[in-house]
This record gives structure tokens, sequence and C-alpha cells, in this order.
């Protein structure tokens, strides 16, 4: 049997108006979901435990079964592992967004806006130079920046603390000077890389090509070094991530699963889609791997952005480009296999953040087919009475 979690960020959403009352899931075209629905398991999962703030670290680690009361030690560690840092137990590592906050002449840091928590999406060559521009500015043997992917990236603070900080993507559209670090060397290189970086030149290239300029770093989702159980000692299967974004190949370094990087893939809209699930089909197919996991960002993007329309292409093209593909090569292998697809957590294009509701599932096995008339999204999910309480143990029925 071959294993197959299919995870769509942030897909999960709340009833719109505009939609004619239904979700972004509902009103789109999903044929190949709603059929898995329809032949299927569907229900209700919570994947965020009680207390704790709803985020894709949390979620993920959920949705493979680690337990996060236990294994959480914050964002920011699981991201290091991905890009290669090879943390102290004194080390503190903290994200750090690239983000666009507006530029009004004469106004103090603080009553500025944050206007994009991703800075337009920005390449990740980009806002390598840029981040190094700020690395020689402000790093030094206790602050080290190293650079992510995209707008996302890191800082290690050597003897550290686990400062609260506000994640970017709470406080879109608001004036930033409450949400500020009150750890002062934190606040203070905040404050000095909007010098450094809204003159820099790409971003003034960036502005005269109508872009939102990369214009200053943002810290949040501190957490000291983690400490994870191998996911193939854990439960017997040999697995692989297939993801754009450094938190979910962190979660892999740490859990001892195969990263594949798919050229082209990039955490976007525009990702690149049938490359992630030819990968996964290789990965279980030739490479004789037991379980893969697909996971794609753009719906929890589309949501940050507040798009309706881009949420639904998102989710569209994750059912025609993804889930359909998938589907097609392992039944023409003949190969016996149950599919798990999900969202982490909610992100409501009303909101523009994560929510701790439930999320909608569908358990797939193509040697137990149903018949039935179905459809995959919230509200068939909730009609189902199938729920989920604890859902790191969702995992459980996937290899039942």
């Amino acid at each position: 049997m071959k294993y197959i979690v299919v995870l769509g960020d942030g897909m999960a959403d709340e009833p719109i108006e505009s939609l004619e009352g239904k979700t972004p899931l509902e009103y789109a075209a999903t044929p190949v979901m709603d059929d898995l629905a329809g032949k299927g398991q569907i229900g209700l999962a919570y994947m965020i435990p009680e207390g704790m703030k709803p985020g894709s670290d949390t979620a993920n680690l959920a949705v493979l079964g680690y337990n996060p009361k236990n294994y959480y030690t914050g964002r920011s560690p699981l991201e290091a592992l991905s890009i290669g840092v090879d943390m102290k137990d004194t080390d503190i590592a903290i994200r750090c967004n690239i983000v666009t906050v507006s530029e009004e002449d004469g106004i103090p840091y603080g009553r500025r806006t944050i206007i994009d928590h991703s800075s337009g999406e920005i390449s990740t060559e980009d806002a390598a130079v840029l981040l190094d521009a700020v690395k020689k500015e402000l790093g030094s043997e206790i602050f080290q920046y190293y650079a992510g992917t995209s707008y996302r990236h890191l800082l290690i603070w050597d003897h550290g603390n686990v400062a609260e900080l506000i994640p970017p993507h709470d406080i879109l559209g608001r004036k930033i000077g409450k949400y500020l670090p009150e750890e002062p060397a934190l606040k203070e290189m905040m404050k000095k890389s909007f010098d450094i970086l809204n003159n820099h030149p790409i971003n003034i290239e960036r502005a005269k090509r109508g872009l939102n300029k990369a214009n200053s770093i943002w810290f949040w989702g501190a957490g000291t070094r983690p400490k994870l159980d191998s996911f193939e000692e854990k439960t017997g299967k040999k697995g692989v991530m297939i993801s754009a974004v450094d938190l979910l190949k962190g979660i892999a370094v740490g859990t001892g699963m195969k990263n594949i990087n798919v050229p082209g893939a990039d955490g976007t809209l525009h990702t690149n889609y049938e490359g992630k699930a030819m990968a996964a089909v290789t990965a279980l197919l030739e490479d004789d791997y037991d379980f893969a996991y697909i996971h794609v960002e753009a719906p929890d993007e589309m949501g940050h952005q507040g798009n309706i329309k881009d949420k639904i292409e998102a989710i569209e093209s994750l059912d025609a480009k993804v889930i359909a593909v998938v589907k097609r090569e392992m039944d023409a292998s003949e190969k016996p296999y149950r599919m798990l697809v999900l969202p982490d957590h909610p992100t409501p294009v009303r909101l523009r953040t994560h929510t701790a509701g439930p999320v909608p599932y569908t358990l797939y096995d193509n040697t137990m087919e149903r018949r039935r008339i179905g459809r995959y999204n919230e509200a068939e999910a909730e009609m189902s009475g199938n729920v989920v309480q604890e859902g790191y143990r969702l995992i459980e029925q996937l290899f039942a």
C-alpha cells in the first residue's frame, strides 16, 4: 500500500456573500476532490490543539502525526533545519520576513502601516540581495542572518530569549507601532532596516514596475532548537516531502524524511503544480517510498492577500494539476494506495490570517471505493458527523 497526503495550505474558509454564501472551496470547480469524497470518507479535523496559536507550523506537525503540544518549539527553528543552520542549544531562531510598509515622508517608523507580509511574493534572488544589505549593516556574532526562500528568512540570536513577536500577516493594514518587539535590539534592527532597504536599487526598480517595495524586515516566530522523532521509526513508513517553503522542508529534515526539490515550485499561485504531483508519483512508484506529502502554499498566500478570485484559482489548480495527476498515475500503476486531502488550517480572506477552526478532510482508498454523490467542502464535512478532535491522530486513519 502507498500513502499520500495532499495538503492545500489555508484552503478552508468562511462563507462569502459575493460567492452566493459559499466558501471558496464550495464555489471552486473541484471534480476530483468531489469524486474522492463521494467514494471515500469525509469529515472534520481539529489540527490546532486548544490553547496553541493557529499556524502552518503546529498544523503540519499535527497532520504528520506529531502532537504539537509535545514537539513544537517554535516555527523558525524548523525553518533553520531547512536552510541548513545547525543551531546550538543556546540559540534562538527567529523568522525574518521582508515586508512592505508604507513610506510617508517624515513620520516615525512606528507610525507606518504594514501593507504586504510577502513584499508582493518577491523572488528569492532579489530578496537575497536585500537581506545581504541588511546583514552587512546589522549582522554580528550575536545576530546572524540567513537567506531563505522568497520573503522568508532567518535570524539566529546567540543566547537570546524567546521573545513574544507578532506575525506580520496578523496585522495587515494596521499601524505597526504597538506591534513592534519589546526587545530593544530587535526593535532597533527593524527600524534601521527601513532606512537600509527603502531606497535600495532593487526597490527603486520595483516601484517603477508598480510592485510593492520590500522595504523592511519583520521578526516573528521565535523558538529553540527542535527535537523531532524519526517519521520512519514512528510510523514504519519511508517518506518524502514535496514543498516550496522552508517550514515544511525543515520539518522533513527534522523527521528524517527526504526533501524533493521541484524546479519551478515556488509557493506562489503559479507554482509548478504538475511537477510536484509527478515528483510524488516517481518517489512512490519508482523509488519505492511508502509515503509522499505534497504541500501547496498558494491557497494560504491568496487568503493572506484577501484575494477571493485567486484563492479559488489556487484551489482549482490543486484539484486539476496535483490531485488529478496523482490519481491518474496511481490508478494506471494498479498499485493499492490511500490518499488524504485536507488543509492545515483555515485562512479566511475576510481576516487575511489563520484561524484555529476545524478543517475538512477526505480519505480515499482505491481498494475500498464507495459509490455516492458527494462534494468536498466545509459544509459537507460538517454534515458527515465524522469529527477528529485530536488532529494529530488523523494520520492513524490513513495508515489503518
